[in-house]
């Protein structure tokens, strides 16, 4: 690791300008490629803002009534962007999977229940292994709603809804490999997830109970409580101790600070070592001196019922290293700092 850290930085220059010139020239055509293809692909996702009507009101509607689940199907890069559907849909409140529509034609297509809405997802909607499976869920009493860029196509016709994907052409340039007409069927799926999550009114409370694991998980729901230190371990002295005694409990208490209270054991105010610092720069004497006249008073202070990253946020907006955690009624409860954060890994 030490002898990364010491890598002379002109060496890697260097080396990387080597790496350059062992490559083929090109003349800018890769880079007029990407460029062509974010264009294309940015216009089919604009022409459906146009399609949004009362389909697409009909396809929400049908899922909030829906009872069961929400199937998606589809084969090939469908399927692989049904998938993701799926994903984003259950993610976001609305109970959702998966089902290959070839898997669904040898057995799988028990998992769809009369109480059930289907999305099947066919760009040319003539799929031949979404085709079977279609009037068998409805037979069974699901909903179908469908997703092509043929309206004319036999799984628009049969679908109870159908939502218009259409593209002019793929980004392609053989106009054959599926490219925008992906990207449309995926942001149309977007949309409909984020409908659907908006009329339900999600909150980032539901979003952090499906998102428990990772970083995001840590961020939604690790509260202050979960990560302060008990009042037990916090140095709090009164507001009228003498300084000496606040020096030998931020001592002890290792925070860098001490809580300050009032008789009936409230809040009013905190020392820290920078307010030590400040006080022996004036020529403070320590050992005549009171608390109460140098303390910081009315300190900010955090609930334990708010979020960890709440805490985190007012720490780096004041420039504080050290935040006192108190209830309702300014009793104190407990402290963290920054450390206590990063051990959590909310920070």
């Amino acid at each position: 690791m030490s002898h990364l850290n010491q890598t002379d930085p002109s060496r890697l220059q260097t080396e990387k300008d080597a790496t350059d010139a062992s490559l083929p020239p090109t003349s800018g055509r890769a880079s007029e490629m990407a460029r062509r293809v974010l264009r294309i692909e940015a216009d089919a996702i604009d022409a459906l803002i146009a399609r949004i009507d009362k389909d697409f009101e009909r396809a929400v509607q049908l899922i909030l009534a829906c009872s069961g689940r929400v199937i998606v199907t589809g084969i090939g890069k469908s399927g692989h962007i049904g998938r993701k559907i799926a994903a984003t849909l259950a993610s976001t409140g609305t109970p959702a999977y998966f089902v290959h529509a070839a898997e669904a034609a040898h057995g799988d297509l028990g998992m769809i229940t009369p109480a059930d809405v289907v999305i099947a997802l066919s760009n040319s909607g003539t799929s031949e292994e979404v085709l079977t499976i279609v009037p068998l869920a409805k037979r069974r009493g699901a909903n179908l709603i469908a997703l092509t860029g043929n309206t004319s196509s036999a799984l628009a016709r049969a679908a109870d809804v159908h939502l218009d994907a259409t593209v002019v052409e793929e980004a392609c340039p053989l106009n054959l490999a599926p490219t925008a007409s992906t990207t449309a069927a995926l942001a149309l799926g977007d949309a409909l997830a984020v409908a659907l999550l908006d009329a339900r009114g999600f909150s980032i409370d539901d979003f952090a109970h499906a998102h428990p694991g990772g970083a995001l998980g840590r961020r939604l729901l690790t509260h202050v409580r979960d990560v302060m230190r008990p009042r037990e371990d916090v140095p709090c002295v009164p507001f009228d101790a003498p300084l000496t005694a606040a020096l030998l409990a931020m001592t002890h208490g290792g925070l860098g600070m001490t809580a300050v209270l009032d008789a009936q054991g409230r809040l009013t105010g905190i020392f820290t070592d920078g307010d030590l610092r400040r006080a022996l720069e004036r020529g403070t004497d320590v050992h005549a001196t009171r608390l109460e006249e140098i303390m910081t008073r009315n300190p900010r202070s955090i609930s334990p019922n708010a979020l960890a990253v709440e805490a985190a946020d007012l720490m780096e907006r004041l420039r504080i290293s050290q935040l006192l955690v108190v209830s309702d009624d300014q009793q104190l409860i407990g402290a963290l700092n920054t450390h206590d954060l990063m051990q959590a890994r909310v920070i």
